[in-house]
């Protein structure tokens, strides 16, 4: 800002603008209110169903979402503008007293014509008229003043400048909508921004040649301004994508007894956990920049990159920074398709990624643990889908370029890549729980406080698609991938209690794929447990439902009696399949053969669990589960049950439990005289029995056991 400017500074356009838009921020906060108590409200309490329940919903949260961040993005540019207002004001008015102070001295300034100014002395002694006096003044007040205004226009600019950068970054932070970044000041917006040139700069001029003490200040940064979104863009389009591959790939390189990764290694998880977070949300801004950052990313992780000792890939050091925060669903789903699509065409084996060249010298590239070093790109991208609901759903649906569920799921070879020669594998964990969160829309089942949502067409597509390929993969099903889908099974529970007690199996879900799938679950005796828990809340679930309805027509509780019969007996043969099946030798594991560890979780994995019918329904899950847990039939030891009439004979206590719970809430339709058949001291239970043996001889005669 120059001389001028500043001297003659008229703020009324600028006073105008702050008015205008507190204006804006006043009427957003009330429309921002009106969509979320008025519209979203209602949407939420609404019992929609269809397109209704999932586009509809999903349109107006979205919506509502967009009112909030209209309101949050107008608040910052507010006060950022009055923020710059007030100092310029200030500046001004400093200005005003130095250049008074000058007079005083009869010295002032002029500006030059290049932006600059000189010192000059307002009435030269030879040229005053006659009997004036004219004060004198020294080289140093000269200097004062000289160096007073600098430092006043230096300050002005600095304002006008940062706020003017401030205001484009955020206005680049949303290329459609509005930027949820939130700031009260100019100064906090611009000290971000000059915090992440700071910290990318030392990693551009040092990577892992820094200081101890440099690499734990800018631990310290990242750790500040990790979810401040204007942090983030700038940091991450500053170091820019091939140069955040390089430093990681330094920095894991152990080469020397000085390097940091040795001297700072009790701080590397945190760090790695940072800058996770910090690249995460800079993938949300839709900056010009932030886009080409992706698109260069996608390019870069197909290099290799050379560290001192070895050779690693740019998919195995950008996995290892996406294991924590929420990366943008477009680049997740890019970065993934061209993971998937490499590993195709090299035909990876199961050890490829443990050394390009086969050699021991591969780094260890993940910080956060010690369960896996890193070397597994799949663990690192499969982990961040989990996080990533929506990315993960369009993940696990697409087939172009390639099918990437068949090649997860189904065909991909995977080794070991933990420190021990036994244990679950890591990558097969992380895509199990990618999986989960594809068919479901949750990151975790067991966070607290979880809530799941109505079925979208494509998360029903996704759960159809997972449970054919794994079905697919039979006696090879990862064992890592058991508790998955059976939380998977039960998040679709109405589906596949349809389906499993449909006579003629045309409910939707194929049922001989949920045979198999049900028998590689039972193999293990707390993943067998957690799948029958999850199916006696659909089940129950079912009964509440059918009993809900008004309409006579509709109104069949018979039904959901029958069908709770009929699931009861399909999982029995699932369970004996597992357990008895001597075509395929011996199929349990040795959980089946220790005391049951398993406890009651309820609800809590149920979009059931909540809403008007979740106190009795998880009343009930608990009473048919503690009974569940009494039948005989679950005392498979060192000798198993051969025969299936045996078997079947000894699960009456879950049956009986599941008809009082039917007849307690049907207890009026049951006593009714044109009802007969459904008495509560003998009927219920009939009816359920020959319901649960009608399920036994459907299972066996998919899996050919007639």
């Amino acid at each position: 800002m120059d001389l001028e400017t500043l001297r003659h500074g008229n703020f009324s356009q600028l006073n105008e603008a702050i008015t205008a838009w507190k204006g804006v921020v006043d009427k957003l906060k009330v429309l921002e209110g009106d969509a979320r108590d008025g519209l979203k409200a209602k949407a939420d309490k609404a019992s929609w169903a269809g397109v209704n329940a999932t586009v509809s919903r999903e349109f107006i949260t979205k919506t509502v979402g967009e009112f909030g961040d209209a309101h949050t993005q107008a608040t910052t540019i507010h006060n950022i503008l009055k923020d710059t207002r007030d100092e310029l004001v200030e500046y001004k008015g400093e200005l005003d007293q130095a250049l008074e102070r000058g007079r005083k001295k009869n010295i002032t300034v002029v500006p030059t014509g290049n932006g600059g100014f000189t010192v000059t002395m307002l009435i030269h002694p030879d040229r005053a008229a006659k009997g004036t006096e004219v004060a004198d003044h020294s080289q140093q007040d000269v200097d004062h003043l000289r160096d007073d205004v600098q430092r006043i226009l230096n300050r002005a600019t600095e304002s006008d400048t940062s706020a003017a950068k401030v205001l484009k970054a955020i206005a680049d932070q949303a290329d459609l909508g509005f930027s949820g970044a939130q700031y009260k000041d100019r100064d906090s917006a611009a000290d971000a921004l000059k915090k992440a040139e700071e910290a990318a700069k030392v990693i551009k001029e040092k990577g892992d040649e820094m200081s101890a003490a440099e690499f734990q200040k800018l631990n310290a940064t990242l750790g500040a301004y990790k979810n401040d979104p204007l942090f983030q863009e700038k940091f991450a389009t500053t170091l820019g994508a091939k140069g955040t591959l390089d430093f990681w790939a330094d920095l894991t390189d152990v080469s020397t007894t000085n390097d940091l990764a040795r001297t700072q290694l009790n701080q590397l998880g945190d760090f790695q956990k940072n800058l996770s977070l910090t690249l995460a949300g800079a993938t949300q801004s839709d900056s010009p920049a932030m886009r080409a950052w992706e698109n260069d990313m996608v390019k870069s992780a197909g290099e290799r990159y050379q560290t001192r000792g070895s050779q690693v890939w740019g998919y195995q050091l950008m996995s290892n920074l996406m294991r924590v925060g929420d990366y943008d669903d477009q680049f997740l789903n890019k970065y993934g398709n061209s993971l998937v699509e490499t590993e195709k065409k090299m035909k990876v084996p199961g050890n490829y990624w443990s050394g390009a060249t086969g050699g021991p010298n591969m780094p260890k590239m993940n910080f956060m643990g010690d369960e896996e070093f890193g070397r597994d790109p799949m663990t690192g991208f499969m982990t961040a889908l989990s996080n990533s609901p929506d990315a993960s759903t369009a993940f696990f649906n697409a087939e172009e370029p390639q099918d990437n569920a068949k090649w997860v799921l189904k065909e991909r070879a995977s080794f070991d890549d933990t420190p021990l020669d036994d244990g679950p594998n890591p990558a097969l964990e992380a895509t199990g729980k990618a999986m989960f969160a594809a068919v479901s829309g949750v990151s975790d089942p067991d966070a607290d406080g979880v809530k799941f949502g109505e079925h979208t067409p494509e998360q029903s597509e996704a759960m159809k698609r997972s449970l054919a390929f794994l079905a697919q993969t039979e006696n090879d099903f990862p064992a890592e991938m058991r508790d998955d889908m059976a939380r998977a099974m039960g998040n679709h529970g109405e589906a596949v209690h349809k389906s499993m007690s449909d006579p003629l199996g045309s409910k939707g879900l194929d049922s001989g794929q949920l045979m198999e799938v049900s028998k590689q679950i039972s193999r293990n005796k707390d993943t067998y447990g957690l799948l029958t828990e999850q199916m006696n809340i659909a089940i129950l679930g079912d009964i509440h439902t059918e009993a809900a309805k008004t309409d006579p027509e509709e109104n069949n509780p018979e039904d959901s009696l029958k069908k709770a019969g009929r699931t009861v007996g399909f999982l029995e043969e699932a369970r004996y399949q597992a357990t008895n099946d001597k075509k395929d030798g011996d199929l349990t594991d040795a959980s089946w053969k220790k005391a049951w560890t398993y406890h009651l979780v309820g609800g809590v994995l149920t979009p059931l669990g909540g809403g008007a019918l979740g106190d009795p329904l998880q009343r009930g899950v608990d009473v048919i589960t503690t009974a569940w847990l009494q039948d005989k039939n679950n005392e498979i030891n060192n000798t198993a049950t051969n025969n299936h009439q045996d078997t079947y004979g000894k699960r009456n206590e879950q049956l009986r439990a599941i008809a009082d719970q039917w007849y307690e809430v049907n207890e009026d339709w049951a006593k009714d005289p044109s009802h007969e058949g459904y008495s509560e001291g003998y009927g219920v239970y009939d009816t359920i029995g020959a319901a649960a043996n009608d399920g036994n001889d459907k299972a066996e005669g998919i899996v050919g056991d007639q």
